[in-house]
C-alpha cells in the first residue's frame, strides 16, 4: 500500500488535493492519527439512561460498546473478548447485567472487569481476571454528549470542545425546559470517502440547489426561513480544532432570546391549540419556536454534526464508503403532540424516503465518481476566502454559504496527520 509521501502539501488554505478522496493509505493513516488518536462522539445520555443500558457503535472502524455500570458510571469498552478476540456483544441496543462471549463464555461486567471463565481447570497460576478487563476508552462527556478516546493521555475534552461548547448549550435550549432525548435512528451508506459529509454540515451554498424539491414540498414559511443566500446575518464561525458552526436562521440561534414579535408559524396551529389547554402562553410559545430545532448547524471534529434538529453521525468504512446515522431527538417528559411533530419533520427531511438526504447523499456518491476520474486535480474550499474576518472571540467568521467550516476543518486534518506520535 502506497502512501502519499508529502501529507502536509496535500492541504492548503484555499484546496486540498482529490487523492484525500480517494488513497487508501491516507485512509488507514486517518484511522490511526485521527480516529483511534481523538475525542469521538459515541453517543448521548438518553440512550442509556439506566444502570445497565448499554448501546454498541464504533470508534473509527473499531467496536466498542457503551455501558451504565451499577455505579451509575458510563464506559466505553473496546467490543473483544481478551481471550481469542471475538465480540463480546452484537446487539444494537439494550440492558443487562453484563457481556459474555458467544466463543467460550468468558463474561464481564458492565464496566469491563472479566468476572468468570468456564472450567477454569488449567488455567491455574496463568490467568488473573484482574488482569484482562475488556480494553477500556477514556471517557468524557458534556451536556449529555458522550466521546471516547483510545489516548488515555488526551487533553480534556472541555479544552478540545473549546469554542463549540457555547453552540453545544445554544443546541440544548430546543428542549424549552426539558432534557433532550434520542427518538430513533436509521442509518445508510454512501459510496464515498467521510470527508465529503464533513464539509456538507456547514454548506449552505449548496442547500437552494440540491434541495430545490425539499423547498418546493413545505409551505411558505418554512422555505423563507431557510432562504439565506442574501441574508447578511448567516453567518459561519470557525470554532478552533476543527469545529465550525453555521447560523441559518439568526434569530433561533439561542432560543432563550425572544422579542416576542414572532410569528409563530400556521402550521402548528394546531399544536398551539393542544398546548394551550394546560400551559401559560410564555411555555407554549417556547416550545412551538423550538419545533425546527435551533438556527443552526454545528459541526464537531471528526465524526458528528448537531443540526438544527437532529444528530448526523459518520462512520468510516473505507476510503470510498461511508455510513451515515440520522438521530432524531425529542424533548425527554415533553408533550407526546410535539415529539410526534418533530419526528414528522425529521423525517420530511433526512427520513429515508424524505426530500433532503437522499438528494444529499446522490451528491456525495457524485463527488466520488467525480474526483475518482481526477484525483490530480485539486477540491476548491475557497469560497469567502477574501471576505473572511474575525468575530469578537477573534474565530474566522463569513457567510454561511460560504466555505470557512471546510478550511477550519482541513487545517486540523493536516495537524493530526503531520503530528504523528
Amino acid at each position: 500500500m502506497t502512501v502519499t509521501p508529502d501529507i502536509a502539501s496535500l492541504a492548503a488554505s484555499d484546496r486540498v488535493a482529490g487523492t484525500l478522496y480517494t488513497d487508501p493509505g491516507l485512509f488507514e493513516l486517518e484511522m490511526d492519527r485521527i480516529f483511534h488518536s481523538t475525542w469521538v462522539w459515541v453517543a448521548h445520555e438518553s440512550e442509556i439512561p439506566k444502570a445497565g443500558d448499554f448501546k454498541t457503535t464504533w470508534v473509527g472502524r473499531r467496536p466498542v460498546i457503551v455501558s451504565r455500570d451499577r455505579r451509575g458510571g458510563i464506559n466505553v469498552l473496546l467490543n473483544r473478548c481478551r481471550h481469542r478476540g471475538a465480540s463480546v456483544c452484537e446487539t444494537p441496543q439494550g440492558n443487562g447485567n453484563g457481556f459474555t462471549c458467544p466463543y467460550h463464555a468468558w463474561s464481564y461486567a458492565l464496566d469491563g472487569t472479566l468476572r468468570g471463565i468456564p472450567y477454569p481447570e488449567g488455567y491455574e497460576d496463568v490467568v488473573e481476571k484482574k488482569d484482562l478487563p475488556l480494553h477500556r476508552l477514556k471517557v468524557g462527556t458534556y451536556a449529555g454528549m458522550v466521546f471516547a478516546s483510545f489516548d488515555h493521555d488526551i487533553e480534556p475534552l472541555e479544552d478540545f470542545l473549546g469554542g463549540a461548547r457555547l453552540w453545544i448549550d445554544r443546541f440544548m435550549k430546543q428542549g424549552a425546559g426539558y432534557p433532550i432525548k434520542v427518538q430513533g435512528e436509521h442509518k445508510f451508506r454512501f459510496q464515498g470517502n467521510w470527508k465529503i459529509q464533513l464539509e456538507n454540515t456547514t454548506d449552505w451554498y449548496h442547500f437552494p440547489i440540491v434541495h430545490r424539491s425539499w423547498m418546493s414540498s413545505v409551505d411558505a414559511e418554512t422555505a423563507s426561513m431557510l432562504s439565506i443566500m442574501t441574508d447578511e446575518t448567516a453567518v459561519t464561525h470557525a470554532l478552533g480544532n476543527g469545529h465550525s458552526v453555521s447560523v441559518s436562521v439568526a434569530e433561533h440561534a439561542d432560543l432563550d432570546v425572544d422579542d416576542g414579535t414572532e410569528k409563530l408559524q400556521d402550521r402548528f396551529g394546531h399544536i398551539v391549540e393542544e398546548l394551550s389547554k394546560d400551559m401559560p402562553p410564555e411555555k407554549v410559545r417556547r416550545i412551538v419556536r423550538s419545533l425546527h430545532g435551533a438556527g443552526f448547524n454545528l459541526n464537531l471534529f471528526p465524526n458528528i454534526a448537531m443540526s438544527m434538529s437532529f444528530f448526523r453521525v459518520l462512520r468510516p468504512i473505507s476510503v470510498a464508503e461511508t455510513e451515515i446515522r440520522h438521530v432524531a431527538l425529542g424533548l425527554d417528559g415533553g408533550p407526546e403532540i410535539v415529539n410526534r411533530e418533530r419526528l414528522r419533520i425529521h423525517e420530511h427531511f433526512q427520513g429515508p424516503f424524505g426530500f433532503g438526504s437522499p438528494d444529499d447523499a446522490e451528491a456525495w456518491n457524485r463527488v466520488q465518481r467525480g474526483v475518482a476520474g481526477g484525483a490530480d486535480m485539486p477540491i476548491l474550499v475557497n469560497r469567502g476566502l477574501g471576505r473572511e474576518k474575525p468575530n469578537d472571540f477573534g474565530q474566522a467568521t463569513s457567510h454561511a454559504t460560504d466555505e470557512t467550516g471546510m478550511r477550519e476543518a482541513y487545517a486540523k486534518w493536516k495537524r493530526m496527520m503531520t503530528d504523528a506520535k
